[in-house]
């Protein structure tokens, strides 16, 4: 569950920011204590606690004093812009960039995605 290439507090961020974008996590809703994570994911309290402060930081978490911690209100449309954001910059401008160098253009790009598209859902290519 716990990739080593990475910082962990990291990684139990976007496990939150994924439960949030799941709708695991409802705005509003509470999430688990730092303790439960980190029993769970078997890590140091304080590590849990930093990928929690994480999302405070970011204005997708925030504290009750006394009761815990809970998804802030827009915080599902923020962790998606996020995500779309890091979508393009991580996966779209290398393909155009690449597609730039092979001399593929636009159109035909955009040809080979609805081709892929198509092949992933088991439809015919227009």
């Amino acid at each position: 569950m716990i990739d080593d290439s990475r910082p962990i507090f990291q990684q139990i961020a976007e496990r939150i920011e994924g439960d949030v974008l799941d709708g695991v996590l409802q705005e509003e809703g509470q999430v688990p204590s730092t303790n439960e994570i980190a029993a769970f994911y078997r890590i140091n309290p304080a590590t849990a606690a930093k990928g929690v402060n994480l999302l405070v930081d970011q204005g997708l978490l925030y504290k009750r004093r006394g009761i815990g911690m809970f998804v802030a209100p827009g915080a599902r449309a923020a962790v998606l812009a996020k995500r779309r954001e890091q979508f393009y910059r991580q996966y779209v401008q290398p393909l155009q960039t690449e597609a730039r160098k092979l001399g593929i253009g636009v159109e035909e790009l955009t040809s080979l995605i609805q081709r892929s598209a198509a092949e992933h859902e088991g439809t015919p290519a227009p």
